[in-house]
């Protein structure tokens, strides 16, 4: 059985991720950061897979709490096939870059960027023995191009950094069967991150030009065709999942 590791993979967008992967018989370790009864209820939700899942307490900021999830992952299920870097910091406050803080752009970089690294450095070396690995990162639209974003500055840098990351880890271990692709969610608010893609068939969002809401299944399903073992001609991309609303440029 393969398995998957997907921080802050008990709610929101990851939640949905997390039940993607469940349900096609790959066994899940999710992270949480503070939520512990949000991600218990995976095991009310999959009564039958409780063998097949893992829920660790971490903060992806912390470099001892990223290698105490991975080791508990290797002691318990003995391997690692797919990385979903799901979670990350976010300002939900718009402001601009003269006005974050030190402590603010720290957690940005930290979390959004150098918990990659770090999940990397851990998990690269167990998909290399296997000769398979899938890592997905999480991008925003533009990010790409090195796009600015407005009242985004410190979330979008560590981001465009990201890019760079996942395109050259999928250069430097194509040779051993892993791959590195990018997911940029559109304008996927609130409930809408849990949700599934007739729920959002049901409703009308007339500022996106699909004329629905963008929901987390929508973002589940192309992570999950991008982890397949067919899709390994895929690999350094960058994937936009907006539903052609322009994101960056909503609120301009």
């Amino acid at each position: 059985m393969r398995h998957a590791i997907i921080t802050a993979g008990s709610k929101g967008l990851g939640k949905k991720v997390t039940e993607q992967f469940l349900n096609n018989g790959v066994s899940v370790t999710v992270t949480y950061r503070t939520d512990k009864e949000k991600a218990l209820e995976l095991i009310d939700q999959f009564p039958t897979k409780q063998e097949d899942i893992q829920i660790i307490q971490a903060d992806v900021t912390s470099h001892i709490d990223l290698k105490n999830l991975v080791d508990q992952t290797i002691s318990r299920f003995g391997r690692v096939d797919y990385l979903v870097n799901n979670a990350g910091p976010y300002i939900f406050e718009r402001k601009k870059l003269m006005d974050y803080s030190f402590e603010e752009w720290d957690a940005m970089i930290r979390g959004n960027l150098d918990a990659v690294f770090y999940l990397l450095k851990l998990t690269v070396p167990y998909m290399r023995k296997q000769h398979f690995g899938r890592i997905i990162n999480y991008g925003f639209q533009g990010a790409g191009g090195a796009a600015g974003w407005i009242y985004r500055s410190a979330f979008a840098a560590a981001k465009v950094g990201l890019v760079s990351l996942t395109k050259t880890i999928a250069f430097e271990e194509a040779e051993n069967g892993i791959t590195s692709n990018m997911i940029c969610p559109g304008h996927i608010h609130g409930g809408w991150k849990e949700s599934s893609i007739m729920d959002g068939r049901r409703s009308v969002d007339n500022e996106t030009p699909i004329g629905r809401p963008g929901t987390g299944e929508d973002i589940a399903r192309t992570i999950e065709f991008l982890c397949h073992e067919d899709s390994d001609m895929i690999t350094g991309t960058i994937y936009e999942v907006t539903g052609g609303m322009d994101v960056i440029h909503r609120y301009r």
